[in-house]
């Protein structure tokens, strides 16, 4: 092999590397455990995409048992919608080109996104792209594991609430990890996908329509 394609094959290979190893790391459905139900158990999630952006909606009762401050934050619900991004890009009433440009080239803090959803997600979201995948009880642990995982935690391991969210009741809180280019909103559900054993491929995974085409149902 030339000098030359040996260099080209080694960038490409520590572009796909980078696009995939920024935290929250995808959880393989193996660590998950079965709590929550048995491994041949069927769960019903959905992942959305509203333009831009896309999160992964879960029932709530599940995840509770994770994530107790979230029913202690919004009651008894059905679902909820995770999202994970940029937090003044994600936070931001006014989206400028300077948000845009450090949200895209320069590593910063991200942020949690969870909405209440408090029924169908597809009545929720009326003008929002919505799949249903089925996963077994063990990828839904994963899952789960991998979205509390997204959710930074102080020295005494309490969670830190920032301002309410975009729409309907939501809050936001901070994240783990740093947003940059290669790890986006749209590569962390995807990273929450594998997690939940469907075959797509972190890598790439920058836009809301490059995870919707990865997807069995779409």
């Amino acid at each position: 092999m030339a000098p030359e394609m040996r260099i080209g094959f080694l960038v490409l290979a520590a572009f796909l590397w980078t696009a995939c190893a920024g935290k929250p790391d995808v959880v393989e459905p193996s660590a998950g455990g079965t709590t929550g139900g048995t491994t041949g158990a069927t769960h019903r999630i959905f992942v959305t995409g509203h333009g831009w952006h896309t999160g992964i909606v879960v029932p709530a009762a599940a995840i509770n048992r994770e994530l107790p401050f979230l029913r202690q934050r919004f009651g008894d619900v059905p679902f909820y919608e995770f999202g994970w991004g940029d937090r003044g890009f994600y936070e931001a009433e006014d989206i400028t080109l300077g948000l845009a440009l450090q949200a895209v080239f320069w590593p910063t803090e991200t942020v949690m996104h969870v909405v209440a959803v408090p029924g169908s997600p597809r009545r929720y979201f009326p003008n929002s792209d919505v799949v249903a995948l089925s996963i077994t009880g063990r990828q839904f642990a994963a899952l789960r594991r991998f979205i509390a995982n997204g959710f930074y935690r102080d020295d005494d391991a309490k969670t830190v609430a920032f301002r309410k969210g975009l729409y309907g009741d939501a809050q936001f809180y901070k994240g783990v990890g740093t947003y940059y280019l290669l790890n986006t909103c749209n590569t962390w559900t995807a990273k929450g996908l594998r997690s939940a054993g469907v075959d797509i491929s972190p890598a790439f995974k920058l836009t809301a329509g490059s995870v919707l085409d990865s997807l069995p149902n779409r």
